[in-house]
């Protein structure tokens, strides 16, 4: 443990905050998962741009997987170390995927972002004006899962305009 590092930490338990960050690291480690396997598993129409997309955010989960653990390790804290804890510690859970379609596959994925987004909001906010170091770290992580929801959610807008576009065709 760096103690001049986290001499700089004012208002905040630490012991609390690495309880906070293993949670995230949870979250992490299974939206890793949701990702790799709805990118083996998706089906439909468009499914190679949803596969990219996918294999990108699991590619940016793993990151953030590391980031939060280097942090841990800088707060005087062990990253979890065994999986199942991921279960009983996640903020966010771990739906595996029931539909395979595009459609599904991307709604899943935007709501698994939400609650990323809420849960590095309520860190952000722990530790704001009281540690910079992790309130700089969650910001990134932070502004990544916002950007994953946005291009989730084109994606999700896009394919469902052109099937209906597609309906309507048929359809006249």
């Amino acid at each position: 443990m760096a103690h001049k590092g986290n001499s700089i930490i004012k208002g905040i338990e630490i012991s609390e905050l690495i309880t906070v960050l293993n949670k995230a690291y949870a979250d992490e480690w299974l939206a890793y998962y949701q990702y790799f396997i709805e990118a083996k598993v998706i089906k439909g129409i468009m499914k190679d741009a949803a596969i990219a997309e996918l294999q990108q955010h699991a590619t940016d989960e793993l990151r953030h997987a590391n980031m939060v653990a280097d942090r841990i390790l800088q707060l005087g804290g062990t990253p979890l170390l065994h999986p199942q804890e991921w279960f009983t510690k996640t903020n966010c859970g771990y739906d595996a995927p029931a539909e395979f379609d595009v459609v599904s596959i991307l709604q899943d994925a935007i709501k698994g972002e939400q609650c990323a987004i809420s849960v590095y909001s309520e860190i952000a906010d722990m530790t704001r004006n009281k540690d910079i170091v992790t309130y700089d770290l969650v910001s990134q992580i932070l502004a990544d899962e916002v950007e994953h929801e946005e291009d989730l959610q084109a994606l999700h807008d896009d394919i469902t305009e052109f099937v209906s576009e597609l309906k309507e065709h048929i359809n006249h």
